[in-house]
């Protein structure tokens, strides 16, 4: 569980200083160059999401039914997260294209981040979906106050063609449907079962 724990805090603490430590960043792009810097967050990043692949698992060898359950899921909660979780990707990519998304909230990637992570919550109900989860849905929502306070007032996009929507959602459903059906092979559990 620690290496899992360690995996997610890593991916927000690098996360947190373009927020928080905006004169930091500046000082080690200045010293090293725009580049390097984007290298070694880079580095970081697939480091952390190392530590939470094989963190997460490491908790299927070490304990044998996987983890320990911290409540069991309510019967309405596997079709919430589905649910959630084809909304979190519909968000999760609305701020690729310009879209109508965008104007009704500041960070729809944040937000979408937000609902897959509770969505994998409310169906799991396990430790180690409460840590990798959990703290993804935590970091999402520390992360959005942050940008917020650090970037002041919001400035809404134009309004576009209802179409650009409408293209985002269909792709959304397409990406959901493509990692819901092959989740199995990926992390050897079918959302659909």
């Amino acid at each position: 569980m620690t290496r899992l724990a360690l995996g997610v805090l890593l991916w927000s603490v690098v996360h947190f200083i373009p927020a928080l430590a905006v004169d930091f960043k500046k000082n080690v792009v200045n010293r090293i160059g725009e580049q390097p810097y984007k290298g070694v967050f880079a580095l970081l990043m697939v480091f952390s999401l190392y530590l939470i692949i094989s963190g997460w698992k490491s908790i299927g060898i070490e304990v044998p039914d996987g983890t320990e359950v911290i409540f069991t899921s309510p019967s309405w909660g596997k079709p919430a997260a589905a649910l959630l979780v084809l909304i979190g990707y519909i968000l999760f990519l609305a701020p690729y294209q310009p879209s109508n998304i965008k104007r009704l909230m500041r960070h729809p990637q944040l937000a979408g981040m937000l609902c897959w992570g509770v969505g994998h919550v409310l169906a799991l109900g396990t430790a180690r979906a409460m840590v990798l989860f959990g703290g993804l849905a935590g970091w999402a929502i520390i992360e959005t106050v942050l940008l917020n306070h650090r970037d002041g007032n919001w400035l809404k996009p134009d309004r576009v063609a209802f179409k650009k929507d409408v293209a985002i959602v269909l792709f959304g459903i397409l990406a959901y449907m493509v990692v819901g059906f092959s989740h199995h092979f990926l992390f050897g559990v079918s959302p659909f079962s």
